[in-house]
C-alpha cells in the first residue's frame, strides 16, 4: 500500500506538459480543480473526465503510475459512494429493506461523486509528476511575490511547502524499510484487536520520528554549509518565462471551462 502513494514524485519525460511553465501548471491545476466542482451534470463531468484522460496521455506519464495514485483513496471512494447511495433519495426506488432505501438518484449521485474524486486526484497528481521540486519552489515564490509587500517571507514559505512535498516519498520509503526490519524481528500487525495493532505500530513511529529529525538536521546543515540564506536576492540558473505554449494552454482551458458551463445547462443537474 505504501508503494501506491506517489504524491510528491516526479516523472521525467519530454512531454508538452513537462515543458509548460510551472506557474502556468499551478494556475491551471487550481483552475481545473475549481472547474471540477463547477460540474453539476453528467455531461459536464464527462467532459472533465475526458479532459483529465487527455492531459494524462499528453503528459507521457504511465497510466499505471497515475492509477497507483488513486488506489490509496479506494476506501474514501467506497465510503463516499456508500454515503450518497444510502442518503440521497429521489426518483424510482431500486431496493428497500427495513430502514435501507436505495433510489435511482442515490445511484446517480454515488457514481457522480466517485468520478469527481478520481478526476481531482488525477489533476492534482499530474502537477508533481510533471514539475520538479525546484520549479515548484520558484513558481510558488513568483506567484506569491506580492505578499512581500506586507513582509511575508514568501521564499521561505515556498521552500517549506516544496520540501514537505518532496520528503513524502522519502519518508514512505523509510516507513517501508522500518516495517521490513520489524517484520524480520517477528513483529506482527495483522493479528489481534485494534488496541494491540495500534500498540504494535509504536516501534515504527519512534524510529521514523528520529529519522525525520535527523534528515531535517542534515538538510539544514547542508543548506547552511552552502551559504543558503533564504533571502530574496538569490539568482536562478534557469529563468522561467512564459512562452507561446503557455498561452495556448490557457486558451485551451478557457474553451474547456466554457464547455463545462454550457453542458451544465444542457444536461440535467445531478448535485
Amino acid at each position: 500500500m505504501l508503494s501506491d502513494i506517489t504524491l510528491g514524485q516526479y516523472y521525467r519525460a519530454a512531454s508538452p506538459l513537462h515543458k509548460l511553465d510551472a506557474r502556468t501548471k499551478i494556475v491551471l491545476t487550481i483552475a481545473l480543480i475549481v472547474s471540477t466542482f463547477f460540474s453539476h451534470s453528467f455531461a459536464s463531468l464527462g467532459l472533465v473526465a475526458v479532459f483529465s484522460v487527455g492531459i494524462v496521455l499528453l503528459s507521457s506519464v504511465p497510466a499505471g503510475m497515475v492509477g497507483r495514485s488513486i488506489r490509496p483513496l479506494l476506501w474514501v471512494l467506497l465510503f463516499t459512494a456508500a454515503m450518497n447511495l444510502f442518503y440521497q433519495q429521489g426518483g424510482e426506488v431500486l431496493f428497500e429493506w427495513k430502514f435501507i432505501t436505495i433510489s435511482i438518484k442515490g445511484v446517480y449521485v454515488a457514481i457522480f461523486m466517485a468520478v469527481r474524486i478520481i478526476c481531482l486526484v488525477i489533476i492534482g497528481a499530474l502537477l508533481t509528476y510533471t514539475t520538479t521540486p525546484t520549479q515548484l519552489t520558484d513558481a510558488i515564490e513568483r506567484l506569491l511575490w506580492p505578499l512581500n509587500k506586507i513582509r511575508v517571507p514568501v521564499h521561505t514559505f515556498a521552500m517549506m511547502m516544496t520540501l514537505a512535498l518532496r520528503f513524502i516519498p522519502v519518508l514512505l520509503e523509510e516507513i517501508e524499510r522500518i516495517m521490513n526490519a520489524q517484520k524480520a524481528r517477528g513483529a506482527d500487525w495483522e493479528t489481534g484487536g485494534l488496541v494491540r495493532r495500534a500498540k504494535a505500530l509504536i516501534p515504527i513511529f519512534v524510529p521514523l520520528l528520529v529519522s525525520a529529525f535527523r534528515r531535517a538536521y542534515d538538510l539544514a546543515l547542508a543548506m547552511e554549509c552552502r551559504c543558503y540564506m533564504g533571502d530574496g536576492k538569490r539568482t536562478r540558473m534557469n529563468q522561467s518565462r512564459f512562452a507561446l505554449r503557455d498561452g495556448v494552454a490557457l486558451l485551451v482551458y478557457a474553451a474547456f471551462l466554457a464547455g463545462v458551463i454550457l453542458l451544465n445547462f444542457v444536461g440535467g443537474r445531478v448535485v
